[in-house]
């Protein structure tokens, strides 16, 4: 009989599943960034993009120069609140 695979070789390459091949996600909770709306999303959600990353932000309209915090991140996107509006890049 074949032995079960164990996944703890897996695991300890990047603390998850998938192993090297597990994509990391270029943002991380708390940092702060600045970005400009692009669009509205669902629920009147402005949606910005970072690195690749779907950011959605509360109370923003398509257009805004914005600085954000990042509040939660799931595998396709990330959260974030308003810290500054019409920010201007110094």
């Amino acid at each position: 009989m074949k032995k079960s695979r164990t996944y703890k070789k897996y695991e300890r390459k990047s603390n998850r599943f998938g192993g090297l091949k597990a994509p990391k996600n270029p943002v991380s909770v708390g940092e702060e960034y600045i970005v400009t709306i692009e669009e509205m999303g669902k629920q009147g959600v402005g949606v910005a993009k970072l690195r690749g990353l779907t950011i959605l932000v509360k109370n923003t309209n398509p257009g805004d120069k914005v600085m954000i915090r990042i509040t939660k991140i799931t595998p396709s996107s990330a959260m974030a609140e308003v810290i500054r509006k019409n920010v201007t890049k110094s």
